[in-house]
């Protein structure tokens, strides 16, 4: 890896499959926000890559929404 946007896709795989793993909503829908948002950086970092920025941005938003939401 000689990329620092590969760490950055590599630690997005991680949050999303983590927040799998995890049973408390907030706690899943934060880590798979920070998991969203790490593919959208890395999206726009490697080319513009579209089909992982629009639908990850798009779930980002919702993550936000749910979070605040439930307070």
């Amino acid at each position: 890896m000689n990329n620092w946007s590969e760490y950055v896709g590599y630690l997005a795989s991680v949050f999303i499959v983590v927040s799998f793993l995890l049973k408390d909503i907030r706690t899943i829908r934060t880590i798979n926000l920070l998991g969203c948002i790490c593919f959208v950086i890395y999206g726009f970092y490697n080319g513009v890559l579209w089909p992982i920025i629009i639908p990850n941005g798009i779930l980002a938003v919702i993550q936000i929404y749910n979070i605040v939401k439930k307070n």
